[in-house]
């Protein structure tokens, strides 16, 4: 009984055999997920409806660049004593009261070239304020004349920034070439359905999870394919990343109500004062599994193309092979990317747990309070997921290349052998040494030279180059 012949699939220069009909299945699934992806996005897109009035709130109506012409320190209230000299009074932050009255001249809105003034307290931990700093101004439309600008204001930060994203996207470019420009397209692209799907759908009341699920969705679509191409291989790291979002969502969903977590913290009780009754359960549940989104894909891509090296290397790996080896890579990112993951989360926050050191909190109180169990939480299901993937990515895309993947073992006296007798690791191929009683075994697909004790791969990389 003969099986039916593998496509072929270009790989980075090379050629790989593809399981026409495991691909058929998989292109399948992927259109289906797609369809199911837009229908949720025209269930739940948002209605056009007018911006939330935020002036009562005193959140600013517009801003306006200005230039610091006067900077003039006050006694701080509370500051003198009943003698009526200055003392040297604490701050809400611990140190000396600092107090200015800033004026500025405005560059731009209503009162272009008119100077305003704001007074400030407590500005002693912030960096120092001096004449001709550029900075913006939040402005009240409907306050009295004299209050119009009388809150903080911003520091000027557009152009570092924009400087700084010039430089990324331009190393992005140089180093991926069209790549980076895709990964480039795909980072707008992710950016673009939080900002015009994701943030006005939760305004409106939408179900947090399902408009996370969905939204998740057509990133996964829109970034992977567009930085990866159009093929097998990126759609194997599609599914594995789906089904691993799924593990996320379901395994959120538990702990968030076996830990009681509610989701309302500083921000969300600022957000309830306009936004109404939102679910703040969901939103929580929503930003876990959109965070766990970018290092998912960046797992389920990796394995893939592991797989995909792999069996370029070398053609006679079988399914067991390749998986175990490409498990192996799997491993070692997965424990460099569960680090990086609660290091991020500790690193945000870092000034809450100083606060919870400084007060000599049991450790026990500080791991069970909201907001740290809300990040432990999101760490670990995230994490879980990252684990999850790996698995499930690795042995797809395995069968993939495989093709039926009872696969093309050799019999252990026919397998290569490195010098000292031992048998190479799958991860490294060798083939063609002088142990092998068939020199053509690796099928004249470019293998690595004869192995003369380390093996030499210039040949092979030239061959490959793309």
């Amino acid at each position: 009984m003969t099986s039916e012949p593998s496509h072929t699939h270009a790989h980075h220069g090379g050629q790989l055999a593809i399981d026409p009909k495991l691909g058929r299945r998989l292109n399948i699934t992927a259109v289906v997920l797609a369809i199911a992806t837009i229908i949720g996005l025209v269930v739940l897109w948002p209605a056009p409806s007018e911006p939330a009035e935020f002036g009562s709130l005193g959140i600013a109506d517009d801003y306006f660049d200005a230039t610091i012409t006067r900077v003039e320190n006050f006694t701080c209230p509370g500051e003198e004593s009943s003698d009526g000299a200055t003392e040297e009074g604490d701050s809400a932050f611990g140190g000396p009261g600092v107090c200015q009255n800033v004026v500025f001249e405005l560059t731009d809105g209503p009162d272009a070239g008119e100077e305003r003034s704001v007074e400030l307290f407590d500005v002693g931990p912030y960096p120092q304020i001096a004449v001709g700093d550029k900075v913006v101004v939040p402005y009240l439309e409907d306050a009295l004349p004299a209050f119009q600008y009388s809150q903080s204001f911003e520091r000027e930060r557009e152009w570092p920034m924009i400087v700084l994203a010039g430089i990324f996207a331009l190393l992005v470019v140089i180093q991926g070439r069209l790549r980076g420009l895709a990964a480039l397209a795909g980072l707008a692209a992710s950016f673009g359905v939080i900002l015009l799907f994701v943030l006005p759908a939760l305004v409106q009341g939408r179900a947090p999870v399902p408009v996370a699920m969905v939204a998740a969705s057509l990133v996964a679509f829109l970034a992977l394919y567009l930085a990866h191409g159009v093929n097998p291989l990126t759609t194997v790291a599609l599914l594995g990343t789906l089904a691993s979002l799924l593990v996320v969502g379901g395994l959120s969903w538990w702990f968030t109500r076996l830990t009681v977590l509610s989701g309302i913290d500083e921000d969300a009780q600022f957000i309830r004062a306009f936004g109404g009754d939102l679910d703040f359960r969901g939103l929580l549940l929503a930003g876990m599994i959109i965070g766990a989104l970018g290092a998912l894909d960046d797992m389920t891509v990796t394995q893939s193309s592991v797989v995909a090296e792999l069996r370029a290397a070398n053609p006679d790996m079988s399914f067991s092979e390749l998986f175990r080896a490409a498990s192996r890579v799997g491993r070692d990112h997965i424990s460099s990317t569960v680090n990086t993951l609660a290091l991020a989360y500790a690193g945000a926050a870092l000034p809450l747990l100083l606060v919870f050191v400084g007060s000599q909190v049991p450790l026990s109180r500080v791991l069970a309070s909201e907001v740290v169990a809300t990040e432990i939480v999101r760490t670990l299901v995230g994490s879980i997921g990252l684990v999850a993937s790996v698995p499930l990515t690795t042995a797809l895309a395995a069968r993939i290349v495989s093709g039926r993947g009872r696969g093309t073992e050799r019999a252990p006296e026919e397998r290569p052998t490195t010098p000292d007798g031992s048998a190479p690791s799958a991860a490294v191929p060798v083939s063609g040494d002088a142990g092998d009683p068939d020199p053509e075994s690796d099928g004249g697909q470019g293998g690595p030279p004869e192995d003369t004790g380390d093996p030499d791969w210039s040949g092979y990389l030239e061959q490959h180059e793309p």
